[in-house]
């Protein structure tokens, strides 16, 4: 196990009802003013924004309000919420929805304190402070409610590029599953698919992996599988989408990577790059992504792909184990074939040149050669 630091500063607030809270917590951490940001209005319909804002109220805080954070946030909407929470004169941001909406939130909060375009977080400066951040919880997949990340599209130049600081951890995070008991079918697998690729890029590609990380993610992965079926088949199970929703969490926090080195996220990497062209739902690309990765990496590590196939499936050999993944996501409903996600003969050369481009500031430029990614494009088809 290698040396390493970890801090999570993050307060979670996990359970039935926690979200008739949010006013208490964030008075108790000193806000006053925040912008609320949400995605669509159903969350206005449902009655949950209402409730924030009357607990915002109860404590005296002042708020303002931006909606319509879509999925694959994009930088013109970051700019907007930068707009909005300086003349509001916001010391905060609340976030209600799912990554996309948080994610959005925390640029905001970097870029409402910086004098330059907050553009330059995504491309190698680091944001030095932020708003304070918040949020409720309606969707579980990216575990941006505890980590420091985030990620958005800039439309201008097709680029979807992450920031990440010790500021931009939130202050206090809000999970009540039950208000995640609503969301989709297909986000609801597109959420799995998301969580799995979190938890298998640093173990298939670091260098140094402790068994008990693995053993960790192993745990976190089949939590993930079992719960999903139960939710696709009663999607008001409350003991299922618990578990679902925090193993999300723990997927991206940190946990994953301790002890752990030279690890790296081409899977990730490639989405984002398919994304970017063809605005497919993250965890949609994901699942196309994975197993066609998977082939033609494993040899590359072939102990730790025969582990997986061991541990996950009971299964023996490499390929086995990719094959049952394949299958389990075609079980569950998430495409595993690049023209399901808007790859096609057009635009697939621009992805493919895209994804090398991202190789050179996310590492492994040697290894994402446009040659190589044509391979692993070949192997989704």
């Amino acid at each position: 196990m290698q040396n390493f630091t970890f801090h999570n500063p993050v307060r979670m607030e996990f359970g039935k009802g926690k979200e008739k809270n949010i006013g208490k917590y964030m008075a108790e951490t000193g806000a006053k003013r925040a912008l609320i940001v949400y995605g669509s209005e159903r969350v206005r319909k449902s009655g949950l924004l209402g409730e924030a804002e009357d607990a915002l109220r109860a404590e005296g805080i002042e708020f303002a309000e931006l909606g319509g954070v879509k999925s694959n946030p994009v930088l013109s909407k970051v700019r907007e919420g930068i707009t909005a929470a300086r003349e509001f004169r916001a010391d905060s941001v609340l976030a209600i929805g799912g990554g996309s909406v948080l994610d959005s939130c925390k640029a905001i909060a970097a870029g409402a304190l910086y004098e330059g375009d907050v553009w330059d977080f995504f491309v190698g400066k680091s944001p030095a402070k932020a708003l304070k951040i918040y949020d409720i919880m309606t969707l579980a997949a990216t575990g941006s409610e505890m980590n420091s990340g985030g990620v958005v599209t800039n439309e201008a130049t097709k680029q979807k590029f992450a920031l990440d600081a010790p500021c931009l951890f939130p202050t206090v995070s809000v999970v009540n599953p039950e208000l995640q008991s609503t969301v989709t079918r297909e986000y609801l697998v597109y959420s799995a698919s998301d969580i799995i690729a979190h938890s298998i890029e640093g173990y298939f590609t670091a260098s140094d992996q402790p068994a008990l990380i693995n053993g960790y993610i192993e745990t976190n992965i089949k939590t993930v599988m079992r719960t999903t079926e139960i939710l696709l088949a009663n999607p008001a199970d409350y003991e299922a989408r618990a578990e679902f929703a925090w193993a999300a969490t723990m997927a991206l926090n940190g946990l994953t990577y301790v002890g752990t080195a030279g690890y790296s996220y081409p899977n990730h990497m490639i989405e984002h790059a398919m994304g970017a062209i063809t605005d497919c739902a993250h965890g949609a690309g994901l699942s196309v992504v994975m197993p066609a990765w998977m082939k033609w990496y494993k040899n590359r590590n072939l102990a730790q792909f025969e582990r997986f196939a061991r541990e996950i499936f009971a299964l023996e050999g490499a390929d086995a184990g990719i094959d049952a993944l394949k299958a389990w996501f075609e079980k569950i409903g998430t495409p595993t074939k690049l023209v399901q996600v808007g790859v096609s003969e057009t635009n697939e050369a621009e992805i493919i040149a895209l994804a090398a481009k991202y190789a050179q500031s996310w590492g492994g430029k040697e290894l994402y050669t446009v040659s190589n990614l044509k391979q692993i494009f070949d192997l989704a088809r």
